[in-house]
């Protein structure tokens, strides 16, 4: 365990680093006013509800809550601690750290981390084992046959596992590796005799797969020559599940922020094939359907997505439900169409990589576009029925587009190719787009329903809690204001219990000498769930100064809910008192009352 980083050291790094700079390379952030906007990494969701502040240098999400500074943000997207965002951070900002470890506390490492410990090493040495040796080398041969120059099969970190039962698992066991972590793990297979063990990618070309931070999760072993199965992939595991998981996107995702768009695949051959083509911002899902987990993945960077799939019938339908989740979604989605039924791997054998790169994917067209295509499949045209239920499903699909030039657009395709009257078009695709609000309306005036009974349960905050968090508000930026809040509240405490512990730490780090810095307080504070509390209150707008009759009403507010809990005791007292039949105490209890009510 590293020593601990000195207090100066972490500001000096916290003032080098911006927390939108490092937000930027998980998060597609949109400048809106003074602050930016994206996609919350740590919750789903389709509109932007995660902001971050370049001013105050601290993110806050408005939808799950979640709030803090540049140094709790890489804690909770990489779920390391507070050291290692401090290291990685002071790598960033070129701040030299000589830290000595000690032995003594070395934390071990956990399940999870040993998975990946172990795939990392025999994505090294499968890696080794093709380019370096002779046993690697029919394997080497094999693909370069198949065009995979040395670049590509360095860059995708290609390798080779022997067509022996254990090399892997001696490999790993000489590393401290037991059998039971790396079948858990999906590396190794327990045989049925004996409790033996033997490697389960044996004789396979491998391509290792990794998890959007870049750690290697899982691999895919293609066999050598025609075996079968052609490929065997990792089972499931703790580290590795296929709905979140999308190949090389931690390798593109520079790629995909630059150009604005994603080009998607359906599986790692195809993305391997389009890189080789020039392709840098292509991923690939793995052997499953899009998922809502890959598209909020996809999202978090960029809005714009190509899909280039299969051009088989089951391809085709893998096209039409990924795109209409990504339109649902609100991205941008073209397709790339290939022609001849062929995959993308197939066409660029055939036809080269230019036209790969400038014909396909630089030719994809519009979602609507596609559906047009699609819905002609397995109809004849010429025949009266079919072309009516073609034409009818395109107006459906046009009435839901929201942009009214898009619809124009493709009911003057539709009336041109088919000799139709543009305006009975126009009046049939308006009766659709109207029965189609009308049943959304009626759902939407469910969900105001359904929304209205649930704010009815919950009651507007009462004054004294608006009255907390605005003199928080203000006591973030003003040392000596927070001194007048706690001279004003001294017999009177903060009724929410996490304001008061807010508070309570913000005199302590006054007193410790530091001057207004939310980011820095944000470290100053222990309790996640606080720093959430305070990352929200610090993004309320407030005015730069506090009027002498506002604070004096917050003060007023928060007293006066004081002496109304302690009437409210007091009477529940004297109602005691009498019960009892002790009459002067409920007297003296009673004068205590009007004492108390003429503080309000």
């Amino acid at each position: 365990m590293a020593e601990r980083i000195p207090e100066e050291i972490i500001n000096e790094i916290r003032k080098s680093v911006d927390i939108v700079d490092i937000i930027s390379e998980y998060v597609q952030l949109k400048k809106q006013g003074r602050n930016y906007f994206g996609i919350c990494p740590f919750h789903s969701e389709n509109t932007p509800s995660f902001s971050v502040s370049p001013e105050k240098q601290i993110f806050h999400c408005f939808g799950c809550h979640a709030g803090g500074n540049v140094f709790s943000f890489l804690m909770d997207i990489e779920g390391i601690s507070f050291q290692e965002a401090a290291i990685r951070l002071a790598e960033k900002a070129n701040i030299p750290l000589e830290l000595k470890t000690t032995s003594s506390h070395m934390r071990l490492p956990t399940e999870t981390e040993k998975m990946m410990r172990a795939h990392e090493l025999l994505r090294q040495f499968y890696h080794h084992i093709l380019v370096n040796t002779n046993k690697g080398q029919e394997a080497l041969e094999y693909l370069q046959k198949r065009n995979f120059t040395r670049e590509i099969i360095d860059y995708f970190q290609i390798g080779y596992c022997l067509d022996e039962w254990d090399t892997s698992l001696k490999f790993l066991k000489a590393k401290g590796f037991d059998e039971d972590i790396l079948e858990k793990a999906g590396l190794i297979i327990r045989g049925e005799k004996n409790n033996t063990y033997f490697d389960r990618f044996r004789g396979r070309i491998i391509f290792p797969i990794s998890d959007y931070k870049g750690n290697t999760v899982a691999f895919s072993g293609r066999v050598l020559g025609n075996g079968q199965p052609k490929y065997l992939n990792s089972p499931e595991t703790p580290i590795f599940q296929k709905s979140q998981t999308l190949f090389n996107f931690h390798n593109a995702r520079v790629a995909i922020r630059k150009k604005q768009s994603v080009v998607l695949f359906e599986g790692f051959a195809d993305c391997i094939a389009a890189f080789s083509a020039g392709i840098e911002n292509g991923i690939g899902t793995m052997g499953t359907a899009l998922t809502e987990e890959h598209i909020h993945l996809i999202k978090r960077n960029t809005d714009q997505v190509i899909l280039c799939f299969d051009a088989d019938m089951a391809g085709q339908n893998a096209t039409l439900k990924a795109g209409e989740m990504l339109s649902n979604a609100g991205c941008v989605v073209r397709v790339a169409i290939i022609p001849d039924g062929k995959d993308p791997d197939e066409y660029i054998i055939k036809n080269g990589a230019e036209l790969f790169k400038n014909v396909v994917i630089g030719g994809s067209i519009p979602f609507m576009s596609f559906k047009m295509r699609f819905f002609r499949i397995g109809k004849n045209l010429d025949n009266e029925g079919d072309r009516l239920a073609y034409i009818e499903k395109v107006l459906e699909e046009i009435s839901k587009l929201d942009n009214a030039v898009e619809r124009d657009i493709y009911l003057r395709q539709l009336a041109e190719e088919f000799s139709l009257s543009l305006d009975a078009l126009k009046q049939q695709q308006r009766k659709i787009f109207y029965s189609i609000r009308r049943e959304t309306t009626k759902d939407n005036a469910v969900k105001q329903q359904k929304l209205s009974l649930i704010k009815q349960d919950k009651k507007l905050p009462p004054a004294y809690y608006n009255a907390e968090r605005l003199l928080i508000a203000h006591m973030l930026r003003n040392a000596s204001f927070a001194m007048k809040v706690q001279d004003a509240l001294k017999q009177v405490p903060f009724h929410i219990d996490e304001h008061q512990a807010i508070v309570t730490y913000l005199y302590a780090f006054y007193e410790d000498g530091n001057a207004p810095d939310l980011s820095n307080f944000l470290n100053f504070i222990q309790d996640q769930h606080l720093k959430n509390i305070v990352a929200e209150i610090g993004m309320m707008t407030i005015s730069e100064e506090i009027s002498d009759k506002e604070f004096k009403d917050y003060i007023k507010q928060i007293s006066n809910y004081h002496y109304k809990l302690k009437i409210e005791e007091k009477i529940e007292e004297g109602k005691k008192a009498e019960r009892e039949k002790d009459f002067i105490k409920a007297a003296e209890i009673l004068k205590e009352i009007i004492a108390l009510k003429k503080s309000l």
